[in-house]
C-alpha cells in the first residue's frame, strides 16, 4: 500500500499513471504486472467454463409441477410423464389452496388438477410464465402431449402472465446483475481511492453509510429505466426500487468486507463468486432446473440468484414470494458491516501503520 504522496508522485494528468524510471522499480512492476495478468487469466478461464459449463445444453430436470394429493387423474398423467423422463416433478399438496399457494410463492411452476366441464372429464393446467417462460413452456407442451395421449382434454391458463414488454422474461436478470455489477464497482472505486481498509470504526460507518446511499440512488436508478423509463412493468415502482437498493447493497458490502481484510485481491475472490459463479448460477438465463447440479440451488444463497429472484417477486407475485431473497440478501448485507467493521477493528490501525513505515 503507498501513501498518499507516493500515490500523487506516481499519476500523471487525467488519471494516466507514470510508468517507474528507474530500472528495479520497472523491473517490481514488471513482476507484479505478470502476476496481476496470471489471476486475470485465471479468472476470465473460470468465466468462459463456468458459462459454457451451466448454460452450453439446458436440460430441463425435475420441473416442479404441484398436484393434489386426492387427484388421482392428474397424479396419474404425471407419473406416466415421470415414468418417460424426468423433466417434470411432481409435488404433492394437501388441497388445492395449498397447490394455488405454492404457485404464488414460486414454489412450483404450474398446478396440474382434474376437471368436469359439461359432464366430460378433463385436466386444468394453471402455469405462472412470470417466474420462468421457458420452464412454464416446457410443462405446456409435456403436458399437452400426455393429455392427448390419453384423450383427455385440458384447458391451460395463465395466472401471473410474463410482462410483454419482456417476452423472455431477462429483464429481471438484467437488472439484478446491474444492481450487482454496480454495488460491487462502487465498493472498488472507494478503496481506490481511500483505501481498502479503514482506519477506523467511525471511518467505517461512513463508508457503509456512503455505500448505502450510493446503492439507494442506483436502486432508484433501475427501477426507473426498467419502470418508467421502458415501461417493462407497470405499478410497484416503491416495492422495486426497494428491491433494487437492497440487491445494490448487499453487493457493495459484500465488496467491502471482501476488500477490507484480503484487499484489492479481494476484487478478484468478489468477481468469481458473484460474476464467474453467480451469473449461469441466478436462474435467470435459464431456470434452476435447466441447470448442472452444481448451480442449480445457487440462486437460494448467490447475490445475482437472489437479486433476480426478488426483482420478479416484487413485480410480478407477493409476499410469499419474495421473503426467502430478501431476507437472505439483508443477511448478506448485514455481515457484509460486520466483518468490514471486524476488518477495521483487527487491520486498520496496523495497515495504516505499516505504510507510514514502509
Amino acid at each position: 500500500m503507498v501513501d498518499e504522496a507516493g500515490a500523487r508522485g506516481n499519476s500523471g494528468a487525467m488519471g494516466h499513471r507514470r510508468e517507474p524510471s528507474d530500472p528495479e522499480s520497472w523491473r517490481r512492476s514488471v513482476i507484479h504486472g505478470a502476476g496481476l495478468l496470471f489471476g486475470t487469466l485465471v479468472i476470465a478461464t473460470a468465466f468462459i467454463a463456468s458459462y459454457a459449463g451451466a448454460l452450453h445444453q439446458p436440460t430441463p430436470k425435475d420441473v416442479p409441477v404441484a398436484v393434489v394429493r386426492s387427484d388421482q387423474p392428474a397424479r396419474a398423467l404425471l407419473a406416466a410423464v415421470r415414468q418417460r423422463d424426468r423433466a417434470l416433478k411432481p409435488i404433492e399438496y394437501a388441497d388445492r389452496a395449498a397447490a394455488d399457494d405454492a404457485l404464488a410463492g414460486r414454489d412450483v411452476y404450474a398446478v396440474l388438477a382434474s376437471s368436469n366441464t359439461g359432464g366430460k372429464p378433463g385436466l386444468t393446467l394453471v402455469t405462472a410464465s412470470a417466474a420462468a417462460p421457458l420452464a412454464t413452456q416446457v410443462i405446456t407442451q409435456t403436458v399437452q402431449v400426455a393429455a392427448e395421449r390419453g384423450q383427455a382434454p385440458l384447458a391451460v391458463s395463465d395466472s401471473v402472465p410474463i410482462a410483454p414488454a419482456d417476452p423472455r422474461g431477462l429483464v429481471p436478470f438484467y437488472l439484478a446483475i446491474g444492481l450487482v455489477l454496480g454495488g460491487y464497482l462502487g465498493s472498488t472505486v472507494l478503496g481506490l481511492r481511500v483505501g481498502t481498509t479503514p482506519r477506523t470504526v467511525a471511518r467505517a460507518g461512513t463508508r457503509i453509510g456512503g455505500l448505502a446511499l450510493y446503492s439507494g440512488l442506483l436502486g432508484l436508478a433501475g427501477a426507473l429505466v426498467t419502470g418508467p423509463g421502458l415501461d417493462v412493468w407497470h405499478g410497484r415502482f416503491a416495492s422495486l426500487f426497494g428491491a433494487s437498493a437492497l440487491v445494490a447493497f448487499a453487493a457493495s458490502m459484500a465488496a467491502a468486507a471482501a476488500q477490507g481484510w484480503l484487499g484489492l485481491l479481494g476484487t478478484g475472490l468478489i468477481i468469481l463468486l458473484l460474476v464467474v459463479l453467480g451469473n449461469p448460477g441466478s436462474g435467470g438465463i435459464a431456470a434452476p432446473e435447466f441447470l448442472p447440479d452444481f448451480f442449480r440451488d445457487m440462486h437460494l444463497w448467490n447475490i445475482p440468484g437472489l437479486g433476480t429472484d426478488l426483482v420478479k417477486a416484487v413485480v410480478y407475485f407477493g409476499p410469499d414470494a419474495t421473503a426467502q431473497p430478501a431476507v437472505t440478501l439483508a443477511i448478506w448485507a448485514v455481515a457484509g458491516m460486520l466483518l468490514l467493521l471486524a476488518a477495521t477493528v483487527v487491520r486498520g490501525r496496523g495497515i495504516h501503520a505499516w505504510s507510514r513505515h514502509k
